[in-house]
């Protein structure tokens, strides 16, 4: 295992997950909304960040290829787990993260059972734009909060229903590229 600038920024990253709904626990709000969208912003800024300094350093390791996924779900989950309480389960928020979650445990699972072959399951560039529609929605939606409801939660909303349909588009891609695997 070596710790290189990109591993240690994904690290950083999955650690940031789980203090984004902390931080509610702590934290009276609108300080709390503040702490978790920098903590979400900052996850958010090195996801791409770390990925770029592993291939422009030559520095991709097997952990760096293993967590990185793992961190993208977990800041994504746990920051929709926190908006759906503190929304007051608002099915405008809890429908589109109803999507994103299934697809991301699905698209995990169809990856894990696949093993050697879920090389056939890259990333596409439309998962990433995916991700960051998703990003961005968060974020707005955390500084909704802070800014209080008006267009910056309508917009941030807006995107996440877009993200969760380019999230059923990406996950119904992967589905498809799967599939001949999935023959007994």
């Amino acid at each position: 295992m070596r710790w290189t600038v990109p591993n240690i920024l994904t690290i950083l990253r999955l650690l940031a997950a789980p203090a984004v709904l902390l931080v509610f626990l702590i934290l009276p709000r609108p300080a709390a909304d503040w702490a978790a969208c920098l903590l979400f912003l900052g996850a958010s800024v090195t996801d791409w960040f770390d990925g770029y300094l592993a291939r422009a350093w030559g520095q991709q390791t097997r952990l760096g290829t293993m967590l990185d996924p793992i961190a993208d779900k977990a800041i994504v989950i746990i920051a929709l787990a926190a908006l759906i309480g503190l929304g007051g389960h608002d099915a405008l928020i809890v429908l589109p993260a109803a999507v994103i979650l299934f697809r991301e445990t699905f698209v995990s699972g169809l990856r894990e059972f696949l093993g050697d072959t879920a090389g056939t399951l890259k990333v596409t560039k439309l998962a990433k734009w995916k991700t960051t529609v998703q990003m961005v929605a968060i974020a707005l939606l955390f500084v909704s909060g802070i800014a209080e409801h008006g267009a910056i939660w309508y917009g941030g909303v807006a995107l996440l229903w877009v993200a969760a349909v380019l999230t059923f588009l990406t996950g119904l891609d992967y589905f498809n590229k799967a599939r001949p695997y999935l023959k007994d």
